[in-house]
Parts: C-alpha cells; sequence; structure tokens
C-alpha cells in the first residue's frame, strides 16, 4: 500500500510504535546475546581449530548488532516520515 494513501498517524500513535519498535529489538538484542552463550556447551563443534560458540559469540552477534541497527534506523525513518506527513497535513 502507498504511503500517500494512507492516513497519517496521531503523535500518540507514533510514539506507541516507536516504543513498540524499540522493545521488540531490544527483546531480539537479549535473545542474541543470552542464547548463544545458554547453549554454548552444547555447540562443542570446530570451525577453524576454534570452538563454533567462539564464533558466535564474536561474529554472529556483531553481525546481529548490525542489523538491529540497520532495521531500527530504516524503521524509525518510515515512521519519522509518516509523523511529519501528519504535523504537515493540520
Amino acid at each position: 500500500m502507498n504511503a500517500d494513501l494512507m492516513p497519517a498517524p496521531a503523535p500518540a500513535t507514533h510514539w506507541q510504535r516507536t516504543r513498540r519498535l524499540t522493545l521488540g529489538l531490544l527483546l531480539l538484542w537479549v535473545l542474541l546475546v543470552f542464547v548463544p552463550v545458554y547453549f554454548a556447551r552444547e555447540l562443542s563443534w570446530t570451525l577453524m581449530g576454534w570452538p563454533l560458540s567462539f564464533w558466535l559469540a564474536s561474529q554472529g552477534c556483531v553481525l546481529g548488532f548490525v542489523a538491529i541497527v540497520h532495521l531500527y534506523a530504516r524503521r524509525m525513518e518510515r515512521l519519522d516520515a509518516e509523523a511529519r506527513l501528519s504535523e504537515e497535513s493540520r
């Protein structure tokens, strides 16, 4: 659906969406940090001489954090653009 055809959200709706996005991404961050650590003993395989848990912690988490920041920036850009349209239409 085109953003021009959608009704502009009220400021309270904008902040509700922002909080929901932030809480969702924080939950994803917590899972990204604690799940590999919790299952580290079960991940006893080696990859290029290092334990798989090391690779998940050192490489996977960094890539996950970059993805979370990218998702947050893109989604917030859209939400802020919708809020600007709401302000301009008043």
